[in-house]
């Protein structure tokens, strides 16, 4: 370790902020100081925390501790992400909130949906806003009584108001959507002190990573695990702060300083990943922001490649170059396909380049691409599966029995899970009690208790051995009884788009009956496998060769040998925004904030690279169906490329046919000699 580093991990004498650059080896130091506490400090495992905001970064840590303690001293040390350690208390705790341990947690699609029967609209423009604004508040620790009194909160009456329903539906529901998994824990380690008092018992040091991520709520709850010992140590860098539109807010560093007066500052400087040329660029780009703390990255890794910068026509011609160039540097260099990663500021972005790669024959995967099994069809004929294989799984409950609508709506759904409450028992249950025909109307309760006896009727089926009713039959029958693909038809806004989305349920099908050939797999051993597969393809642990295609913001943390930056360019990175998103009295400091948050993040674009780094911009660029003229983005100059590093003028002026030609002249000038 280099010597910041080491000193990182001796700390101990009370709160440590780790200002950790790009590339400076915060896990490093995170998993050092981790087995430097149980080694040498007397630390139990059992009392040490670390938490991040990844599953693939805390498999990361687990991964490097184990080769430096061993599992055995391990045992009983907590890594996981923030929310994961938020469920762990939640189900620990959730009685002193009212809430049964057994809770469901609602992802993003099921709280839309239950936002849709609140509001009762179909406007999704609509439904995602309130969505967003309900998950700020929560992010900022506001239940809605208290949203109710801020001021500001009247500019939106209506989402003030869906709040408190919300908030009480969801308690109807036993269930918590995935900001309560910090909002509630926090509640109950503030307002219960016996409960407080016996996890500050069990978290005798805390480490936090990628500290600049948390929001006001996460902070709130640092604080409250730690107490006043504060034995904690947090790991982030202020300049890589890029999820302000998600509730992060970069004034938790500052904070740390207010509320901790002997916080001791330690900052990793020295880079080991990226190019001094590049960490010069970078470290240029963010010197225009104001600083909370001062520092400069720096390398030992040489001068390297000039980074450069190409004006393109518009987003084909760049689509193309970029495949064009990418290919024949991966030829010279002698690379391997997932040594390129191809970044930009917007997902709307890749559609072309995606058309290039392919026409070149060039493999590549998208990060953050929805998976087979996350579409919204999928998970609706799932629904009915998992609801047949559990009777506890109350989020497959309330989806199947809406999807498609069999007359229990939302008041309906509410009632009933009240009356679950008062039972203790899940939600299929408590429809089958005989007091549930007091709480509904006649017609609500007679479509529940149809519905409830097809399911149970379906469970009986599938208990069967395989041998005497095949996996396959049970699922035509579903299927059938449904009427999914009328319900498709009924509600896709075309008929393309219901026999696309038909089509996927039946590849699903396919996919089930087929593995549903071995006798000894039954329902239940199928979902765990469809689990199993999904919770696979969002680790991304096996990364194949193929040119990585990535939006800025989900490629933070990883790092590529050669890295293109597509579309630097005002309007596009910096993004603005919508014309109308800044006005009144705050405008200017809330564009400026605008303005610093997206120079983080083209900071972080650049020091993903560690060799070479490509940028491009359009001269025009298609917007709403109209070319625009473009100019180039701000940051560039800002970077302090000198004049030979700005331009790549032959790139420039070649037309297609002429760089396909350079690409065979370089394979010609490739070929080994007989």
């Amino acid at each position: 370790m280099n010597p910041a580093q080491n000193e990182a991990v001796l700390y101990l004498d009370g709160p440590c902020l780790v200002l950790a650059g790009a590339g400076s080896g915060k896990t490093r130091v995170i998993t050092g100081k981790i087995a430097h506490l149980i080694e040498n400090c007397g630390y139990s495992a059992r009392h040490i925390y670390a938490v991040t905001f990844t599953n693939k970064a805390a498999t990361e840590m687990a991964h490097r501790l184990s080769a430096l303690l061993g599992k055995s001293r391990m045992r009983g040390l907590t890594i996981s992400t923030f929310h994961s350690l938020g469920v762990r208390i939640l189900r620990e705790e959730a009685p002193l909130i009212g809430i049964k341990r057994s809770f469901s947690i609602l992802d993003s699609q099921d709280t839309l949906g239950l936002l849709q029967e609140l509001v009762q609209t179909t406007d999704r423009g609509r439904l995602k806003q309130l969505q967003q604004t309900i998950s700020l508040w929560k992010n900022a620790a506001l239940d809605a009584a208290q949203v109710f009194k801020l001021s500001e909160a009247q500019a939106d009456a209506q989402a003030v108001s869906v709040y408190a329903q919300y908030e009480a539906t969801l308690m109807a529901y036993q269930a918590v959507d995935f900001d309560d998994l910090i909002r509630l824990p926090l509640k109950i380690l503030t307002e219960h002190e016996e409960a407080r008092s016996r996890w500050q018992t069990r978290v005798r040091y805390l480490l936090v990573d990628e500290y600049q991520d948390t929001n006001a709520c996460q902070y709130a709850l640092l604080q409250q695990l730690t107490g006043p010992r504060a034995m904690f140590t947090v790991v982030g860098d202020d300049d890589q702060a890029i999820y302000g539109w998600r509730g992060a807010t970069i004034e938790n560093l500052s904070r740390l300083r207010d509320d901790y007066p002997d916080l001791h500052l330690i900052k990793l400087e020295q880079n080991y990943r990226s190019s001094q040329t590049i960490l010069q660029a970078a470290n240029q780009v963010i010197s225009a922001n104001p600083k909370l703390f001062d520092k400069k990255l720096w390398s030992q890794h040489g001068t390297g490649e000039a980074i450069t910068i190409t004006r393109m026509d518009n987003e084909q011609h760049e689509a193309r170059s970029v495949a064009v160039r990418l290919s024949a540097s991966r030829f010279e260099k002698q690379a391997s396909w997932k040594d390129f990663a191809i970044l930009y500021r917007s997902n709307h972005q890749a559609r072309v380049m995606e058309q290039a790669l392919r026409d070149l024959r060039i493999p590549y995967t998208v990060s953050g691409g929805q998976s087979f099994f996350e579409k919204q069809e999928i998970r609706d004929v799932l629904a009915y599966l998992r609801l047949i294989a559990n009777d506890e799984d109350d989020p497959a409950f309330i989806r199947a029995v809406t999807t498609p609508r069999r007359g229990v709506g939302q008041a309906s759904l509410q009632a009933l899970g009240e009356h679950a409450v008062r039972l203790g028992t899940c939600l299929l249950k408590a429809a089958e009690d005989e007091g549930v025909s007091e709480v509904l109307q006649t017609r609500q309760y007679e479509a529940l208790k149809n519905f409830v006896e097809i399911v149970r009727t379906f469970q009986a089926r599938a208990d069967k051995p395989s041998h005497i009713e095949p996996v396959a039959t049970l699922l035509d029958d579903l299927l059938r009884w449904m009427r999914y693909e009328d319900h498709l038809f009924d509600t896709a806004s075309d008929d393309r788009s219901a026999q696309a989305r038909w089509q996927n349920v039946l590849d699903l099908m396919d996919w089930l009956k087929e593995r549903a050939l071995d006798p000894d797999q039954g329902l239940t051993n199928l979902l765990q496998h469809i689990a199993l597969i999904t919770m696979l393809e969002r680790q991304e642990d096996e990364q194949p060769d193929a040119v990585k295609l990535s939006t800025l913001h989900a490629s933070k943390g990883l790092e590529y040998p050669h890295v293109y930056l597509l579309g630097v360019e005002e309007g596009l990175l910096p993004h603005l925004g919508r014309d109308d998103e800044f006005t009144g009295d705050d405008e200017v400091e809330a564009l400026s904030n605008r303005i610093q948050e997206e120079r983080r993040l083209m900071y972080v674009g650049i020091t993903r690279a560690q060799r070479s780094l490509h940028l491009t911009w359009c001269a025009r660029r298609r917007r709403a169906r109209q070319d625009r003229l473009c100019e180039i983005s701000r940051f560039v100059q800002e970077m302090g490329l000198q004049a030979g590093q700005s331009l790549d003028v032959a790139q420039m002026s070649m037309s297609p046919a002429e760089r396909l030609g350079m690409l065979k002249n370089l394979l010609n000038r490739k070929k080994p000699t007989p």
